[in-house]
């Protein structure tokens, strides 16, 4: 405990300026430790969907009416999203009335955040699925943007524009299926930056995840697409995004093209580029695991060149999801119910292949290999981890169990360096 008590000191004595990057993840020199930090707070029902970071504040989404501190002595009710304080984890006033689940979060200027999800309502008014929130819980009314129906599931916000993915097909009257990008400031649509996605003989198009490189040129979108402007593009696609267009670049893979289990209009759930740029990991789930598929699995994609492109690595569970990943030059952490990594000859009915290591629901692997790394802190596996934050000084984790690191941890939780 003493140890803890000291790492956890270390941190609160440092000035943890970071923020979650509207793109990539942050670069760390090392692996985290895994033994989680004491002082994140708890949240007591539901799942936390979505976590982000502006300027020392930790604001959290998802689908739950409950948090306590870390002490578990106070207990608040905060509706599908609160934050907290990056340095010490004591709970922020903060508490906008969301009527529905956040699923998206991103940093914006002077201290605000974009929300994304599945709500209607905001502080009482017509907001659906997009706003834009003060750090005093207020909504910021000069952001308008709304979505016709569905919902948001990823945003990123980057200079005077912010991206957002889902199930939406417009946003303010102007129609655009499953990606769009906004002004910032007020919402307005940026009526040049089309995907043009469309997913024929599916029920929707949905952008389940993108992620954008660190230099704000390439965006790779995820989810149940098949085709962009006319060319196919299954499950994943990339855009030149430097200029004033969404330009479909010719970088393309077939690798996702084997079905999963039927039913699945996507199986692929997160993607991240790496710090440099240079490659990207998308996690997967699909409930059909074999040796020459990528149904439940993590895999590694070179961005250069032009053309098709195969997996440089593939990280196979043996028949469980994975829904998150980040990516930080040193690991790959993966999250999602996994029972064991390095598996792709074991599955759910057999039980672990030759070579299989038991990673339950977190794990790392070799940026370079993809083989599991030492890292097991193990969590209880519920559904999954649904996102990881990475900043200077750790790994934040968000989930819908109560068990890391051998602790409790409602939750939320925080691996240090």
């Amino acid at each position: 405990m003493r140890r803890r008590l000291l790492a956890a000191a270390v941190l609160v004595a440092a000035a943890i300026a970071c923020a979650h990057p509207a793109q990539a993840d942050l670069a760390q020199s090392t692996i985290v430790s895994a033994n989680p930090v004491d002082w994140t707070p708890h949240v007591l029902d539901g799942t936390v969907w979505t976590m982000t970071v502006v300027g020392d504040t930790v604001v959290v989404g998802g689908a739950f009416t409950k948090v306590a501190d870390s002490s578990r002595r106070n207990t608040y009710a905060r509706k599908n999203i609160f934050a907290f304080d990056l340095n010490d984890g004591s709970i922020r006033p903060f508490a906008p009335d969301v009527d529905g689940a956040v699923y998206a979060l991103a940093a914006g200027a002077g201290d605000t955040v974009y929300a994304g999800g599945a709500f209607k309502t905001v502080d009482g008014g017509s907001q659906r699925g997009l706003t834009r929130l003060s750090l005093t819980g207020q909504r910021v009314s000069s952001f308008g943007a709304k979505i016709n129906w569905g919902d948001v599931r990823v945003l990123a916000a980057r200079g005077n524009y912010l991206y957002a993915g889902g199930t939406f097909s417009a946003i303010n009257g102007v129609n655009r299926d499953a990606l769009a990008r906004m002004n910032a400031t007020t919402g307005a649509v940026d009526t040049g930056f089309d995907a043009r996605l469309t997913a024929p003989g599916l029920s929707r198009t949905r952008v389940e995840h993108f992620d954008i490189s660190p230099d704000g040129r390439k965006l790779v979108a995820i989810g149940a697409l098949l085709k962009s402007g006319g060319y196919d593009r299954t499950q994943l696609a990339m855009f030149d995004i430097s200029g004033p267009t969404a330009a479909l670049t010719n970088w393309y893979t077939d690798a996702y093209k084997p079905q999963c289990m039927k039913g699945f209009d996507t199986y692929l759930r997160q993607v991240k580029f790496s710090p440099d740029g240079s490659y990207f990991v998308v996690a997967a789930t699909g409930r059909a695991s074999a040796p020459d598929r990528l149904c439940d699995s993590a895999a590694r994609f070179e961005t250069a060149g032009s053309g098709r492109h195969n997996p440089t690595w593939v990280q196979r569970t043996g028949g469980d999801s994975l829904y998150a990943v980040a990516v930080t030059g040193t690991a790959v952490y993966l999250g999602g119910h996994q029972r064991y990594f390095d598996n792709p000859y074991g599955t759910d009915a057999k039980g672990p292949g030759p070579g299989a290591v038991s990673r339950p629901g977190i794990g790392a692997v070799s940026p370079t290999t993809g083989r599991a790394l030492s890292w097991n802190p193990t969590r209880s596996r519920g559904v999954g981890v649904r996102v990881f934050v990475v900043t200077s000084r750790g790994l934040f984790v968000g989930s819908d169990t109560d068990q890391l690191g051998h602790e409790y941890h409602g939750r939320v939780g925080m691996f240090p360096l």
